[in-house]
């Protein structure tokens, strides 16, 4: 401990600063919905949540086509679960560096992926006023995910500087 603070107090006579503590950096701008880039500094703790689907409306049915909701509503209860995951470790959704969603062609448009209700469920968690920060991020078209309901999946990983 005597060795710590006569290292410090030495640094500051010689007229040295000490490093302020790293944070995590991105590159992002107002007219984009995700982050161009992050850097993690080094001593950053990672956190990588597996692939997360949404669940289903009515817990009891789980087998119909609906049983899931559309994609935003699959987008909504996925990233409203990755909030609870996060808060548990102590982390939040601005704490999110790198985010991959996998999306499943929607029957009821003609097999084509819902970006834009993805984006609508998405918008409520990042680039808000009371949660600024955006995650990088990659968005693909899938064939299918385990259940034939479900339309989308997420996985993101998570830094905290210490």
């Amino acid at each position: 401990m005597r060795y710590s603070i006569a290292m410090l107090a030495a640094l500051a006579l010689a007229g040295l600063s000490i490093p302020a503590q790293a944070q995590v950096t991105r590159k992002q701008s107002d007219a984009s919905p995700i982050a161009g880039s992050a850097t993690v500094p080094p001593g950053a703790t990672l956190y990588f949540l597996s692939g997360s689907t949404g669940s289903p409306i009515d817990p009891k049915v789980t087998d119909t086509p609906d049983a899931y909701g559309d994609t935003e509503a699959q987008t909504m209860s996925v990233l409203t679960k990755m909030k609870a995951q996060l808060a548990d470790l102590g982390l939040t959704m601005g704490d999110v560096v790198k985010m991959t969603v996998f999306l499943v062609g929607d029957p009821k448009l003609g097999g084509k992926m819902d970006r834009d209700g993805m984006m609508r469920a998405y918008l409520k968690f990042f680039g808000t006023a009371d949660q600024p920060n955006k995650p990088t991020r990659s968005a693909f078209q899938i064939a299918a995910l385990a259940r034939p309901q479900q339309l989308v999946e997420i996985e993101v990983i998570a830094a905290k500087a210490p």
